[in-house]
């Protein structure tokens, strides 16, 4: 056989194709990561959902997550006590593990990491502080990092408040965790398993550099706006309200348009 032909007999090399995000259960009653919804999960009013793009495509940025279980929190101003089905009445919070996962997680990984088992939610020396595992760890692509925040427009009990934070999942594989903090005492909070917790959202890192991220102009008054910004504020503000038959939902439909030629 010719050397031409014994090239052509060799396969071609597989090219791995690297999923923006990968997540990973750990906790096996953990509900499975859920795509953002443009509806808020059905919260959102109907003319929002049909003319405000903005808000649909915030709502749909990213993936919900949801807490592994139904249990409540609450905090008496110095310590916070918790209970889940099961645990026979509210007991006084420190670092706990989610119910039979030690054993759970000692029998599934390597000998040299038997004991490790992440806490599920634990009490930070914070007052009122609390840190809560979704039962998940995620990796990214090389150059994206996880925006982990409260669901964008979904409605939230006003007894405590997410943190948000962003974690360079591409080089950090561990737990993926929420700090909140509860913000009204003597008062039960409940977390349910079928409603998101949190919201988390690729980001490439390039848009956290800081050089990128100082690089802004300001424009401090309207005498020193240049002509083709007056045309955009026109076309964007006036043309609309002066047309004879002004179209509803004009910048929703040409967003939509856009994606969908992209």
């Amino acid at each position: 056989m010719s050397q031409t032909g014994q090239a052509a007999d060799v396969a071609a090399p597989t090219v791995m194709r690297t999923p923006r995000v990968t997540f990973f259960r750990f906790i096996p009653q953990a509900r499975l990561p859920q795509r953002a919804d443009r509806a808020a999960a059905g919260i959102l009013p109907t003319r929002a959902f049909r003319y405000c793009e903005p808000v649909v495509t915030a709502s749909a940025f990213g993936f919900y997550l949801f807490p592994p279980m139904d249990f409540d929190l609450m905090w008496n101003g110095h310590e916070v006590v918790w209970r889940f089905d099961g645990s026979g009445g509210w007991l006084p919070l420190k670092t706990a593990q989610f119910p039979d996962f030690a054993a759970h997680f000692d029998g599934q990984v390597p000998a040299e990491m038997q004991g490790f088992s992440p806490p599920f939610v634990g009490a930070l020396q914070e007052p009122g502080l609390v840190q809560l595992w979704s039962g998940l760890i995620a990796r990214t692509a090389p150059g994206w990092s996880l925006l982990v925040r409260p669901p964008a427009n979904l409605p939230r009990q006003g007894a405590y408040e997410l943190f948000e934070g962003i974690i360079e999942t591409d080089r950090w594989f561990g737990p993926l965790i929420t700090n909140m903090r509860l913000t009204k005492t003597d008062t039960p909070i409940s977390f349910r398993a079928d409603f998101p917790v949190l919201q988390v959202q690729p980001l490439p890192r390039m848009a956290l550099d800081e050089k990128g991220q100082n690089d802004y102009e300001l424009v401090p008054e309207m005498r020193q706006m240049r002509p083709e910004d007056w045309d955009d504020f026109y076309d964007t503000v006036v043309r609309p309200n002066v047309a004879e038959q002004r179209p509803r939902g004009e910048y929703a439909a040409a967003a939509r348009r856009r994606a969908k030629e992209s």
